[in-house]
């Protein structure tokens, strides 16, 4: 069975939008350079930025076709994430409203991909 263990994002700077990740993940990339940041998370999952000028092959889009989603252990939670992350001037694309699935809101990094943050409550 394939376990997808590596998210790529096409970038218009990788070495501004791993300041941006840097910001919110709250830990330095363990590798970067003008066309390439790559981050690893806790969860073991991998987050790599590459720069949208120099991927191979060209990508047709960019930011707003995904989705990084965060979860949280409650509404309270969610809250807090999103106060924070509105005050750092993070774009907000949704403000914090109850779902079918949970508690929810939609930031936007500096290319327009999409951060959900949620909690299932």
């Amino acid at each position: 069975m394939f376990n997808p263990d590596f998210v790529l994002l096409y970038v218009d700077s990788p070495t501004a939008s791993a300041m941006f990740y840097q910001s919110i993940l709250g830990h330095e990339p363990i590798e970067l350079s003008a066309t390439f940041a790559l981050f690893k998370l806790e969860s073991g999952l991998k987050l790599g930025l590459w720069s949208k000028h120099t991927v191979e092959p060209a990508a047709g889009t960019t930011g707003g076709g995904v989705e990084l989603a965060f979860l949280l252990q409650g509404r309270e939670a969610v809250q807090a994430q999103y106060e924070i992350w509105r005050k750092q001037g993070l774009a907000i694309a949704q403000e914090p409203t109850a779902m079918d699935f949970g508690y929810t809101f939609v930031a936007l990094d500096p290319d327009a991909h999409r951060l959900r943050v949620y909690s299932l409550e």
